[in-house]
C-alpha cells in the first residue's frame, strides 16, 4: 500500500480541515497520505452552517460545484431566550448549509482526483518525530513523513497521548458540554438560522440540502445526567423554551438516533503540539453558537498550505515553519474565538439570557457588531 517511501505531509484526520489541507497540497505537487478512522461517507456532529466567507475557496480553490448543488442560502438570524423572547436580525454576510455528510464525502473524493493517498477505516496509534522525519505507526502499517499535521476534530485519544493541557487539566467549566445532532424534516424558515436558547444550551436549526435540516444542541452534561436520557432532557428542558417545544414536536427524524459526541472543550489549545501542525478545532474551537467552526477549519488548511510549502521547498526552517503557522493562526482565529467565549457566557443562564436578547432586540448595531466579530472576511 505504500509505495512511496516518505511523504512530503502525513495527515492525521479526513474532516474540512485534513481535507481541504490535503487538496490544497497536492495540488501544488506534494506527496500527501491521509488517515480517517472513519468510512466515507459518515455523519459528525456539527452545525452544517457556513459562513459565505469560505464560498470561494471551496468553489474555486477546492472544485466544489457549490453552484449546482440548490444549497440553501441562509440571510437571517433568530434568537430567542428561554423565556420564547425573539429577536430577529440579518446576516451581515451570511451562509449556506450542507451536511458534512455531503461536503465531506465531496472533497475525498476531489483529494483521490489530485492523488492524495486517503487511507480510510485507519487508525492512527502514534507518532514519532526523530531526524527530521515523522513515522506514524498506523492499523494499515507505517508511514515517514516530513511533516504531520493534526486535524482530529475537536477531542481525540491522541490529544491524550500528546498530554495536550486542556486534557491532562480539570477545567470542568470548559469541557463539561454535549452536542447531540439530528437531520429532520419540518416545516422550519429556510433562509434563517434559528438559535434557541435554554438552561444551560442553545439549540440551532437552519436548512441544509434535499429539503432537510440540521437541529443541533450543545448543553452541559449534567442536563442529560439529570434528566437521565437525551429525550427526557429534551422534553423537561430544552421544551421550556416554546419554540424549541414546537421543533421537537413536530420534526420528523431522518435516522433512527442522534449523532452525540461528549466532553467539548472550549480551553486554549495550541497551533503546534510536539512538532504537529494543528487544524481547525483541533487548533482551537469557536463557541457553536457562532457558527463559524467549518469556515476556521477551512481558512486554516489555507493559510498552513501557504506555510508547509515554503518549508517542503527549503525556503524557511521548521522552527520558522512552526512560528509562521502559529502567528498567522493567531492573527485570524484568536479575537474571534475569544469574542465567542464570551458571548457564550451571556447565554445558558436563564434571566441572563433573556435580559441580553431584551437588551439586543432594543440595538440593532450592537447585534451586527457581535456577529461581524466572530465572522472573518472572504479568504
Amino acid at each position: 500500500m505504500n509505495a512511496i517511501t516518505t511523504y512530503d505531509v502525513g495527515i492525521i484526520g479526513g474532516g474540512l480541515a485534513g481535507l481541504t489541507l490535503s487538496i490544497g497540497l497536492a495540488k501544488l505537487g506534494h506527496n500527501v497520505v491521509l488517515f480517517e478512522k472513519e468510512t466515507y461517507p459518515f455523519h459528525k456532529v456539527c452545525g452544517e452552517y457556513i459562513s459565505l466567507e469560505s464560498y470561494r475557496f471551496l468553489e474555486t480553490e477546492m472544485g466544489v460545484p457549490l453552484a449546482t448543488m440548490q444549497l440553501p442560502i441562509i440571510k437571517k438570524l433568530w434568537l430567542t431566550a428561554p423565556n420564547g423572547q425573539s429577536l430577529h436580525s440579518a446576516l451581515p454576510l451570511g451562509g449556506f448549509g450542507i451536511s458534512r455528510y455531503l461536503l465531506d464525502d465531496t472533497l475525498q473524493k476531489i483529494a483521490q482526483k489530485h492523488g492524495v493517498q486517503i487511507l480510510q477505516n485507519c487508525k492512527v496509534d502514534e507518532v514519532i518525530f526523530n531526524d527530521e522525519t515523522f513515522t506514524l505507526k498506523t492499523s494499515k502499517g507505517n508511514f515517514t513523513s516530513r511533516l504531520c499535521c493534526g486535524s482530529w476534530g475537536k477531542r481525540s485519544n491522541f490529544d491524550l497521548k500528546l498530554k495536550r493541557s486542556f486534557v491532562t487539566k480539570n477545567n470542568t467549566r470548559l469541557n463539561n458540554y454535549v452536542g447531540i445532532k439530528y437531520h429532520v424534516l419540518g416545516n422550519f424558515d429556510e433562509d434563517t438560522i434559528a438559535l434557541h436558547n435554554f438552561k444551560d444550551g442553545y439549540c440551532g436549526v437552519s436548512k441544509i440540502e434535499e429539503g432537510k435540516y440540521c437541529v443541533c444542541y450543545l448543553t452541559k452534561a449534567s442536563n442529560i445526567k439529570n434528566a437521565g436520557t437525551i429525550q427526557a432532557a429534551e422534553e423537561q428542558i430544552l421544551a421550556k423554551n416554546p419554540h424549541l417545544k414546537k421543533v421537537f414536536t413536530t420534526m420528523q427524524h431522518c435516522y433512527d438516533a442522534p449523532l452525540t459526541i461528549s466532553q467539548v472543550s472550549f480551553s486554549n489549545k495550541t497551533a503546534v503540539q510536539n512538532n504537529i501542525l494543528m487544524l481547525g478545532d483541533a487548533a482551537g474551537m469557536i463557541t457553536p453558537l457562532c457558527g463559524n467552526g467549518m469556515s476556521i477549519a477551512m481558512h486554516s488548511a489555507k493559510l498552513a498550505t501557504a506555510s508547509i510549502t515554503a518549508f517542503l521547498h527549503n525556503n524557511i526552517s521548521r522552527t520558522q515553519l512552526h512560528t509562521n503557522y502559529t502567528t498567522l493562526w493567531q492573527q485570524q482565529f484568536l479575537k474571534r474565538i475569544k469574542v465567542g467565549r464570551t458571548v457564550q457566557t451571556f447565554f445558558g443562564k436563564t434571566w441572563i439570557t433573556n435580559a441580553v436578547i431584551s437588551i439586543l432586540k432594543r440595538s440593532t448595531y450592537l447585534t451586527k457588531k457581535i456577529i461581524l466579530q466572530t465572522h472573518g472576511e472572504e479568504f
